[in-house]
């Protein structure tokens, strides 16, 4: 909201303040002023001048001579290259001497004619054009017939003027208004208010005005009061200058004098008004009711739009829509030059309403924003009366008698019961009843005492923010000074802060991964119907979650493995020529067991990565290395054993749904509790693949609550190794089915303690080696924590190892 100091001069006293200390102390008092703005950019030395006569340049064709008398005691030739530039005119002129904007204007010889001045365009005064009548955004600025020769243009165009910016949070919508600006004002500086009286300036004549208009409304719960004044016999034309200046500095483009005026009101009583052609209106009917499906209305910006039952719509005695309630007039009843019979229109319409209605139309409005924040419903008849008696006066309308409307029942003020002691508790201070009451009273809040050490506060319509006391503890600590409340220690028992188990593991797994190279995303919660069936479910026999009021079809289903998510990164990032990529997740995913969601959905925390493209980029000595299964597998197997366990871990080739039926598996977890399936990991589906246009991609995903229920979070310490160990190389030869984990397992089982170490070190198959067969070659080693292995013990315990091989998998010894 732009408050303008010099408009808001008239309601209460700012001599003495400047608008800068104003600012402060607005801010200081709770409403952050984003800036002060002045009109005048440097502006002196221009005053009013009256072109006289207008001849051509004698050696320039877009040249003109002007006379122009600027009260000056003689007239001044002035060379102008304006096209709208005319004898007759009351002109904006820039004497000798003048500063405008980056300018000083000097006498000059324009091809060989003296000029004694300049004729200055609304751009030149520093003015926003855009906020100009159309007819006066190009060439020089027009001034009113009446406007009076050698004024000062400051004072004409009311630039000596500032600007508050009020930066209102949501529920101060009181400051939406001038009037609501100056009760802020007016408590902060404890000044006298004064308020226009629009009832004592109406002055009502002609017949009726239910003679000519009638109102109803279908639905009184999203219309609670609707009322209209008819006024005969108007003339639309300029308005004037005074309110065309108020309106610019509030940012607002003057139309006419009908339209400034209803804009002037909503500016000033925060109350939309809206102005119908009283004789475009068929049956002098207006209707308050909801649109029907499909309906057509072609708004005031010229574009026809299409209404859906929700909206709520102004309709006529034809049952046709002729503006959207709230949010913009109709076209087709628009006050235009033609207009001499006016319905003028001011209404309490459901703010939820017009909020949904203006979102859906993608039309915003001065008056929706105010709407939609809900208006002082006692604001509605004042705001009426007072437009209608500026019309009468600028507009040269006659009033009708009486007001016609609808769903009249007053809104009732709040009446609050506050505690002193609770007061000064909660803000620490030591404030008495009087010092209270004075501070609310300020505020224009009436006062009544209670039982003792209380106060009967009635707080005003226009102050819908206010509904509990501590809202009125909030008003009194704001107009005392949060600079005056005393600084006080806190008391009581703390406790110091610190993240729980799994917040740490969280945390610790996503620097772990990082540190890895890999890279954090974020992917959407929602996705599309048919990528929640793409990989299987990490809960089974459970269902997906839909959502009832998706955004889109392809965010209408809760989200049940996060790699769909990682996919559509990876081919936007690929898209975009960046094919090298690690990257983790950790999110929730969602599931369901009711057909029809009658509690909160489960929700399961997931980790899932994904690799493609180089494990190291191209160098002049070093080839192209690109990612493979071990890659990720080694990064999986880094995670679990910093958590504790990795011995515990196994992997069991499958093929699960859309994964590499020969490069994927299932993890699972020996817990105390039995073994668990952790997730999968694999190669997506080479169709798959290229149905996504992806090279080979790598991705896995894995329950973090049985990694957050097996890490062992006590960090354990060995002792260094004192005594050396003995390595021994073994080659078996094993049928292909055969797992080289399973292999492992037997030696480890049967290594007993002394095996500190395994681990395979090739893989050999084709060539001389039997079809069907396959050779592994495993590393061993061997050590004793306190003494150095003998020759004999190592053989014993080694050839225990082979011998199990042997019987269990049938395993032959490779020489």
């Amino acid at each position: 909201m732009k408050v303008s100091t010099s408009w808001l001069a008239d309601y209460i006293s700012l001599e003495g303040v400047t608008a800068a200390e104003l600012a402060d102390r607005i801010t200081t008092a709770g409403i952050e002023i984003d800036g002060v703005e002045r009109r005048n950019k440097g502006l002196s030395g221009i005053v009013v001048g009256y072109v006289k006569s207008k001849e051509k340049h004698p050696d320039a064709d877009k040249l003109n001579v002007c006379i122009v008398d600027a009260g000056q005691g003689e007239d001044l030739q002035i060379v102008c290259g304006a096209k709208n530039v005319a004898a007759g005119q009351k002109v904006p002129v820039a004497l000798v001497g003048a500063k405008l904007p980056g300018l000083e204007i000097k006498k000059a010889k324009l091809r060989g004619v003296l000029s004694q001045g300049m004729i200055c365009s609304a751009k030149e005064l520093g003015l926003n054009d855009k906020l100009l009548p159309k007819e006066l955004q190009e060439g020089i600025l027009v001034l009113p017939e009446n406007t009076e020769i050698g004024q000062d243009i400051l004072k004409v165009l009311g630039l000596n003027d500032e600007i508050l910016d009020f930066d209102l949070t949501p529920n101060r919508s009181d400051c939406l208004s001038m009037i609501g600006a100056a009760y802020e004002v007016s408590a902060i500086l404890g000044r006298d208010l004064k308020l226009p009286d629009p009832a004592a300036d109406l002055v009502e004549a002609g017949g009726l005005a239910s003679d000519s208009i009638s109102v109803k409304i279908e639905n009184e719960d999203y219309c609670k009061h609707y009322s209209v004044r008819y006024i005969s016999g108007v003339k639309p034309g300029p308005s004037p200058l005074w309110i065309q200046n108020r309106l610019m500095a509030a940012g607002v483009r003057p139309i006419n004098n009908i339209v400034d005026i209803t804009n002037y009101v909503m500016l000033e009583y925060g109350q939309p008004l809206h102005a119908f052609d009283g004789d475009k209106v068929e049956g002098g009917v207006l209707g308050v009711r909801f649109a029907r499906e499909g309906e057509l209305l072609t708004t005031l910006d010229g574009q026809e739009r299409k209404l859906e039952p929700q909206m709520l719509v102004i309709a006529d005695g034809a049952g046709k829509a002729v503006a959207l309630a709230g949010v913009m007039g109709g076209l087709e009843t628009e006050v235009t030059e033609a207009t001499v019979n006016l319905v003028l229109e001011s209404a309490k319409f459901d703010g939820g309403t017009v909020r949904k209605t203006s979102r859906q139309l993608g039309l915003r409005s001065e008056a929706s924003l105010r709407f939609e924040k809900e208006v002082d419903p006692n604001a509605v008849i004042p705001a009426l009366n007072r437009a209608a008696a500026l019309i009468a006066r600028y507009a040269g309308g006659t009033v009708h008698t009486g007001i016609v409307q609808a769903g009249t029942a007053a809104a009732e003020e709040k009446v609050l019961t506050l505690s002193l002691e609770k007061l000064n508790r909660y803000l620490g201070t030591d404030l008495s009843l009087l010092e209270v009451k004075t501070l609310l009273t300020r505020l224009h809040f009436k006062c009544g005492d209670a039982d003792q050490g209380l106060v009967e506060v009635q707080v005003p319509t226009r102050r819908g923010d206010i509904s509990y006391d501590v809202d009125l503890i909030e008003e009194v600590a704001r107009l005392y000074g949060y600079d005056n409340i005393p600084i006080t220690l806190i008391e009581g028992v703390t406790t110091p802060g610190a993240l729980t188990s799994r917040q740490f593991q969280r945390r610790e797994l996503r620097r772990l991964l990082a540190d890895g190279g890999f890279q954090e995303v974020m992917g959407y919660s929602f996705i599309q119907p048919e990528q929640s069936k793409l990989f299987p479910a990490l809960a089974d026999g459970l269902l997906s979650v839909k959502l009832a009021m998706p955004m889109s079809e392809e965010r209408s289903v809760l989200r049940t493995s996060l790699i769909p998510q990682l996919l559509d990164i990876a081919r936007y990032n690929t898209n975009r020529r960046q094919s090298d990529l690690a990257l983790f997740e950790i999110g929730n995913v969602f599931f369901t067991d009711e057909e029809q969601l009658t509690r909160q959905p489960r929700e399961l925390p997931v980790l899932g990565l994904l690799l493609s493209g180089s494990r190291a980029s191209k160098q002049w000595n070093v080839e192209e290395q690109p990612v493979d299964f071990f890659d990720l597998k080694g990064a999986l197997e880094t995670v679990f054993n910093y958590l504790g366990f990795g011995d515990s871990v196994s992997y069991e080739g499958d093929a699960p749904e859309n994964y590499h039926p020969g490069r994927s598996a299932s993890i699972y977890l020996q817990g105390p509790e039995g073994r668990v399936k952790l997730g999968t990991l694999g190669q997506l589906h080479p169709e798959l693949q290229r149905e996504l246009d992806l090279e080979d991609t790598y991705v896995a995903e894995l329950l973090l609550q049985p990694l957050y229920s097996a890490a062992r979070t006590n960090l354990q310490y060995t002792e260094l190794q004192r005594f050396p160990g003995m390595e021994r190389d073994i080659a078996v030869v094993v049928d292909s089915a055969v797992p080289a984990g399973h292999l492992l397992a037997s030696i480890r089982e049967n290594g007993g303690t002394l095996l500190q170490n395994v681990q395979v070190f090739d893989v050999y198959t084709g060539g001389k080696m039997e079809s069907g067969k396959k050779s592994i070659a495993i590393s061993l080693l061997y050590r004793h924590t306190d003494h150095t292995l003998t020759d004999e013990e190592v053989v014993e315990v080694h050839d225990k190892v082979v011998s199990a091989l042997q019987q269990t998998f049938g395993a032959e010894l490779r020489k």
